[in-house]
């Protein structure tokens, strides 16, 4: 009986990591995808990004009913119970990064089709890509149990910070100087702004990865006093 029981708990929880890989790779589909969508002004493909976010919401559902079940059966402590609670967490920080890049999906049709010839744009792309890779390297990390790899997640942060803080005074100031240019600028800043957030949640996973593998939390970040609370 204790062995089906171990057997049953260790499948469970496969099942767990799988929906959060699953999950995880949806995200970082929809990140590429809308970012792909604004380089392109494709209305199709940030249309599709938009509808592919219902799957990420599923998955969310799905996981949350796994791991009450895996909690009400199995009892799990001490390593065990920081995984599963990780993982709860996780996917509510996941299923905001999928929010993030539809929000990014939802502005291509708002933009006009000039907007490419605007020189602040061609930030974007790599911000996009850095915040892409460390939502990838998170889950990466939750699903090795890897401290190191999601400490290093923690400290790729600032490079997001920066190109944020770069974009912004970018964009302001060619708004000043290009005042015809302030709707289209104001919809890149709300992209950049949502980048950035993509950036700290994947940074809130690689936390919630290291305290599960080691059981000590990091401690506090500094934050820019432009950001703001945890939504």
């Amino acid at each position: 009986m204790a062995e089906h029981t171990i057997k049953a708990f260790d499948e469970e929880i496969d099942r767990l990591r799988g929906l959060i890989a699953e999950m995880g790779g949806r995200a970082e589909a929809a990140i590429e995808n809308a970012m792909l969508a604004l380089q392109r002004q494709d209305k199709a493909l940030a249309a599709q990004v938009v509808a592919d976010d219902k799957r990420i919401d599923a998955i969310e559902a799905e996981v949350e009913k796994l791991v009450i079940q895996v909690i009400a059966l199995r009892a799990p402590m001490a390593n065990d119970l920081r995984d599963v609670i990780a993982a709860l967490k996780i996917v509510s920080v996941v299923e905001r990064i999928g929010d993030y890049a539809k929000n990014i999906a939802k502005r291509v049709p708002l933009i006009a089709t000039n907007t490419r010839t605007l020189e602040p744009i061609a930030l974007l792309p790599s911000m996009g890509q850095v915040a892409g890779e460390m939502v990838h390297d998170a889950l990466n990390a939750f699903a090795a149990r890897d401290a190191d790899l999601a400490l290093a997640v923690v400290e790729r942060d600032t490079v997001v910070d920066d190109f944020y803080n770069s974009v912004f005074r970018t964009l302001v100031t060619f708004m000043v100087e290009n005042p015809k240019t302030i709707s289209e600028c104001a919809h890149l800043l709300f992209v950049a702004k949502n980048i950035e957030r993509i950036g700290d949640h994947a940074t809130n996973v690689a936390e919630m990865v290291y305290y599960a593998a080691t059981g000590q939390t990091l401690p506090e970040r500094e934050r820019g006093a432009d950001l703001q609370a945890e939504d």
